[in-house]
């Protein structure tokens, strides 16, 4: 199996090669926690983290480095934390918390390492200085800036020409700096504002600096891929590979991978705009994280993707067939837990999660046919294994059934037990009945020499 991926910054699909396979290194720009993720903000960690599975599956489990940071020191958290007269930590914290839970919640493993910004100032400011000491960046009284003029390649992972770049479009405050594409590394320190100390002023960093240095103290560099939404294609990616590069003369990342926008009815979300949707309300509104998960994996991760609850009942519907399918091997044992070549070869190419989806219904089909018992387990082994890379399949079938109707799931435990007690009787006509009421409940009971157990109509 050969593992091909899409470079941004090649602009073609490569077969993945890391430098040393036994130490594979990713990095994915994390959230900045000033209030709670948006469905949108969990496409990148649920991507990455399917090809985290991927990678630990061909390289071995400790084999990979997975760092995503936490952005936790920014002009909105500040006026956040200054609103509501806290310290920026009270906010940070709070917001990390809540998002460990939503990404737990869809099946998000933990990545190797999750730096925060603040734990890395040191490091900010080596940077900063070797900047200053080659003649990259300029010290005024507004803060420190990185000089585009001084990097030739600059534009060369957007494709924009230099001429056109307004990556630090002048902004209040920063009327000192000496180009409108120069963008901050460090900005002076202002009451009432966290700062730091540092041989250039104190103050605090600029944001593309932060995922510089973190990815040197945590990977080192040339890391082998560097992930993110492709809104951060332009600025943050681009000034992350200039300064970087000028301050070490080698490339920050081999590969650059960049995920599709999330829209809601054909508009790309967004908090400013206002059209969004957390996980955690989809979740109260009773979808399963699976499903969830399912539905930001439903289409590649490079095409943009609309959020609507067809698309989730669609996801809902396409588990339940797998859970199904988990459900009649409940009591196979697994003899070997490996995925199909199929599967991985879908998935190998540039995770194309719309393909091993298809691959992942053909194994639910070969399990529901399978008839021998050798059959069995090697169906149910194949199932769960591809599941598993997908993050999905992890749930107990039975409990994936009952977990959507909620606190219903209790009354229709008696039906089902009446029902049981019925055809017990050979009271023919109740058993009919009560089969009746639970389909119209949107119930499916299945009989077996081992009992009777339910799930949801597919």
């Amino acid at each position: 199996m050969e593992l091909q991926l899409s470079n941004t910054l090649t602009r073609r699909k490569e077969r993945f090669a890391p430098a040393d396979p036994s130490r594979v290194t990713m990095y994915v720009c994390g959230p900045t926690v000033y209030n709670l993720a948006h469905i949108g903000n969990a496409r990148p960690p649920v991507v990455f983290d399917t090809l985290f599975r991927l990678l630990r599956h061909v390289y071995g489990e400790g084999a990979v480095l997975y760092a995503r940071n936490y952005t936790d020191i920014d002009d909105k958290i500040i006026t956040a934390a200054i609103e509501r007269g806290v310290p920026i930590a009270e906010i940070t914290r709070a917001v990390e918390g809540a998002y460990e839970a939503d990404m737990a919640a869809l099946n998000v493993l933990t990545p190797t390492a999750r730096p925060r910004a603040t734990e890395n100032v040191g490091a900010m400011i080596a940077l900063i200085e070797k900047l200053i000491a080659n003649g990259a960046a300029y010290v005024v009284p507004s803060g420190v800036y990185f000089s585009v003029a001084a990097d030739a390649d600059y534009g060369k992972l957007s494709g924009r020409a230099q001429d056109d770049l307004k990556a630090g479009a002048r902004v209040d405050g920063e009327d000192d700096k000496r180009h409108p594409s120069d963008f901050a590394l460090w900005k002076s320190a202002k009451p009432g504002e966290p700062q730091w100390e540092a041989p250039f002023g104190a103050g605090r960093p600029g944001w593309h600096i932060e995922c510089s240095a973190m990815i040197e103290e945590e990977l080192g560099s040339p890391i082998d891929i560097h992930g993110g939404g492709v809104d951060l294609i332009f600025p943050h990616h681009e000034n992350e590979i200039a300064q970087s590069e000028c301050a070490h003369g080698r490339p920050l990342a081999r590969v650059w991978m960049h995920n599709g926008f999330l829209t809601m009815d054909r508009e790309k979300m967004s908090k400013s705009i206002g059209n969004i949707i957390t996980p955690r309300e989809l979740i109260e509104q009773g979808w399963q994280g699976e499903t969830i998960r399912w539905a930001l994996l439903s289409a590649h991760y490079k095409a943009p993707l609309d959020w609507n609850d067809d698309l989730l009942r669609q996801s809902q519907a396409s588990l339940d067939r797998l859970y199904g399918a988990a459900l009649r091997l409940r009591d196979v044992e697994i003899t070997n837990f490996e995925p199909p070549s199929a599967f991985l070869e879908a998935l190998a190419d540039d995770l194309n999660t719309p393909a091993a989806i298809a691959e992942l219904s053909a194994l639910a089909t070969a399990a529901n046919v399978a008839a021998k018992p050798a059959d069995k387990a090697k169906a149910k082994g194949e199932l769960l294994a591809a599941g598993y890379l997908l993050g999905v399949l992890l749930d107990d079938p039975e409990h994936w059934f009952r977990a959507s109707f909620g606190e219903a799931a209790a009354e229709i435990d008696k039906l089902v037990a009446e029902r049981v007690a019925a055809r017990a009787a050979k009271n023919y006509a109740e058993s009919d009945r009560l089969r009746d009421e639970l389909a119209a409940r949107g119930v499916e009971v299945m009989d077996g020499t081992s009992g009777s157990t339910w799930r949801r109509k597919t």
